[in-house]
C-alpha cells in the first residue's frame, strides 16, 4: 500500500486535476477511499496510518485522507484502531448494509465527531443488476423517476456530513448511472432509460441537490463555529 500511494502521488499529485480535500488545518490532502478496507486486519493498516506506524506516511510527502468502507456496525471500531480518517457507505442500496441503510446515519454521523472522523454517506439513484446477477433480486431499488436519488440525497443532507459521494458508474448492467440515458436494446439486454424525462434528469438532480448542500453546508457550519472544507 505504501508503494502504492507513493506511485499516485508521484506520478500525478501536481496535476491540477488531481483531488484534494481541505482539512480543518488548513492542508490540502489527497483523498483515497479504500473499497473492502475490512478485508486487511487494522494492525496491518495502522503499519501505514499511525503515526507509530512502522510505515507511516503522516507528516510525510505522502500523507493524505484515508477512507474507510463501513459494511457492518462493528467495523468503525477496526477503522479507529487502523488509523483511518473516515468513513463511507458505499453501497447506493438502502437496507443492504449497515452503513448503506439511511437509517443509521445519524448514529454513524455523531460517532465520526466523536472521534474526530470524517463521516462520508454514500447516495445513488437507484440500483438493478439482475441481468449478471440473476439471483439478486432483492437489492433492486427502482429509480421511482428519481424519487430515490433525492430520498437518498435528502437523508444524506440531514446528517450534516462534511462530504457527500454519489455511488455511481456507466456500468450499466448495475444501473448505477447519472449520465445522459436514451432508449436502447440489443439481443440480450433492454437499457433503462429515464422516460417519460429528458435524458438528462439525473445530472439536473444532482445540480439541484448540490446547490443546496452547499448552502445548507455553509449555513451549518457557520451556527457550528466550524471551518469551511
Amino acid at each position: 500500500m505504501y508503494k502504492n500511494v507513493k506511485y499516485i502521488i508521484d506520478k500525478y499529485g501536481n496535476h491540477p486535476a488531481f483531488y484534494r480535500y481541505k482539512t480543518q488545518t488548513g492542508n490540502a490532502l489527497p483523498m483515497f477511499y479504500v473499497y473492502d478496507s475490512y478485508i486487511t486486519k487494522p494492525e496491518q493498516w495502522a503499519n501505514l496510518l499511525t503515526i507509530s506506524g512502522s510505515r507511516s506516511i503522516r507528516n510525510s510527502p505522502y500523507d493524505g485522507l484515508f477512507i474507510a468502507l463501513l459494511v457492518e456496525d462493528k467495523h468503525k471500531y477496526d477503522i479507529l484502531q487502523s488509523g483511518f480518517d473516515g468513513i463511507y457507505t458505499y453501497f447506493a442500496t438502502n437496507g443492504f448494509t449497515y452503513g448503506s441503510s439511511y437509517e443509521n446515519w445519524a448514529k454513524l454521523k455523531l460517532f465520526c465527531d466523536h472521534f474526530k472522523l470524517i463521516f462520508i454517506p454514500s447516495v445513488g439513484p437507484g440500483y438493478i443488476d439482475t441481468s449478471i446477477r440473476p439471483w439478486n433480486t432483492q437489492n433492486t431499488r427502482n429509480r421511482v423517476n428519481g424519487k430515490y436519488y433525492e430520498t437518498a440525497l435528502r437523508a444524506a443532507l440531514q446528517a450534516h456530513p462534511s462530504v457527500i459521494s454519489i455511488t455511481s458508474f456507466n456500468e450499466w448492467h448495475e444501473g448505477s448511472q447519472i449520465e445522459k440515458a436514451v432508449p436502447k436494446r440489443t439481443s440480450n439486454t433492454v437499457y433503462l432509460d429515464y422516460r417519460p424525462h429528458k435524458a438528462s434528469l439525473y445530472l439536473e438532480l444532482t445540480r439541484k441537490w448540490s446547490e443546496k448542500y452547499s448552502k445548507e453546508r455553509a449555513t451549518y457550519v457557520l451556527n457550528h463555529q466550524l471551518p469551511i472544507s
